[in-house]
């Protein structure tokens, strides 16, 4: 499917950035807010690499589950966009970019438990 592949080309962006915004913050000074953006990118690649995997297995709703896969990625890029931008510009996204995509994220993730028990027809 298209829309899989789109999914997982993000997660590989998302992976890539998370790495180096690791590698940003273990060399920077006073760099904790890219250790906070690199954890949420990684754990969100890798929850979109399962949850791509799990409706290609028919384990999910398809449509609640394309929901959540890209709410991760929406989520994951406001608050690590956010943060990182914090840190190398000094503002913000916009107000309340972060919370914003952490509530996403939180979203998302109920959205995959949604995924998982509605009975598909």
């Amino acid at each position: 499917m298209p829309t899989h592949r789109l999914l997982l080309g993000f997660a590989g962006l998302m992976g890539a950035a998370g790495v180096a915004l690791a590698a940003a913050s273990a060399h920077g000074a006073d760099a904790s807010r890219l250790a906070s953006a690199s954890a949420m990118l990684l754990f969100h690649a890798t929850a979109i690499l399962a949850t791509v995997a799990l409706l290609a297995r028919g384990l999910l709703h398809g449509g609640i589950g394309l929901v959540a896969a890209f709410g991760f990625v929406i989520g994951a890029g406001l608050f690590a966009g956010d943060l990182t931008l914090r840190q190398y510009a000094g503002h913000s996204l916009f107000p309340m970019a972060a919370p914003t995509g952490g509530t996403v994220m939180i979203a998302s993730w109920l959205a995959v438990t949604l995924a998982a028990v509605v009975v598909r027809k």
